[in-house]
């Protein structure tokens, strides 16, 4: 088995604080963007008048069209998915050279932990933050490919069971985005509370005091139909997806909670 593929430690991508939680592993990176719906995508308004930065909630996911087989140990690039005339395509098609400067964030957050004093209160969580470029997809059968990467992330298989290939009108209107990812890093908690020593040998404190994780986990509810589909059976693919995607964060959360590793 090789040596596992991470990302370069620099200024900008290495974890200070708590440093032991950090983690430049690309597959433990790569897992947390992929396992969360809802990606935090950061970049500077090409207004000079505006001194702000914005940040835009995008669904996106990691891949490579140039070697799709790749998985998630392997350096990839994060295809985010977008209108046509939002703000962040605009600014990234007037970058056509390098591209738009953009920071990609996701958080899960996988359980409480309920410690002996406020201040050592904690929660288990993963985070990753990814360093790139992005560009918009122009090639139409990159682009295809790319929204049906994103659309199966959502939900695996989604794709195949709906009306496709994408019509006219539709491949205008959608805006793929092509994240190059300079660099990246992630954090990670697991374990129980991680109390001081002070606080721990103190029996007035400890006598009356409760400790320990509740797990927390994002849960899927049972599909409820609606629309104009008119089947009426429940397709493998979406109870396939409820059922796994529930027991994998009930696993893991639980797991975080048990883990040996305590912090602080």
């Amino acid at each position: 088995m090789g040596k596992a593929l991470v990302y370069p430690k620099s200024q900008k991508n290495t974890v200070r604080r708590k440093g032991d939680r950090g983690t430049y592993d690309l597959q433990a990176i790569h897992n947390i963007i992929n396992a969360t719906p809802v990606l935090h995508v950061s970049f500077n308004s090409s207004d000079p008048d505006d001194p702000f930065p914005t940040t835009l909630p995008m669904v996106g996911t990691m891949g490579s069209y140039t070697y799709p087989s790749a998985d998630l140990s392997e350096p990839l690039d994060c295809y985010l998915h977008g209108y046509v005339s939002s703000g962040i395509m605009k600014q990234a098609r007037a970058s056509p050279e390098k591209g738009l400067p953009i920071t990609v964030a996701a958080t899960k957050v996988d359980g409480l932990v309920l410690s002996l004093t406020p201040n050592s209160h904690s929660y288990n969580y993963r985070s990753a933050v990814l360093f790139g470029f992005g560009s918009l997809v122009e090639d139409p059968e990159e682009k295809v490919w790319a929204m049906r990467l994103v659309t199966n992330s959502v939900v695996a298989g989604r794709w195949e069971q709906t009306r496709t290939p994408p019509d006219g009108a539709e491949m205008v209107s959608t805006t793929i985005l092509k994240v190059k990812v300079v660099n990246g890093s992630g954090k990670i908690r697991t374990g129980g509370p991680g109390d001081e020593k002070k606080d721990t040998e103190r029996e007035d404190v400890t006598s009356r005091v409760w400790t320990g994780v509740v797990p927390l986990w994002e849960a899927v509810g049972y599909p409820i139909a609606g629309g104009a589909g008119r089947l009426k059976e429940l397709p493998d693919h979406v109870l396939n997806y409820q059922k796994k995607t529930n027991d994998s964060n009930e696993e893991y959360a639980k797991q975080a909670a048990m883990s040996e590793e305590l912090y602080s």
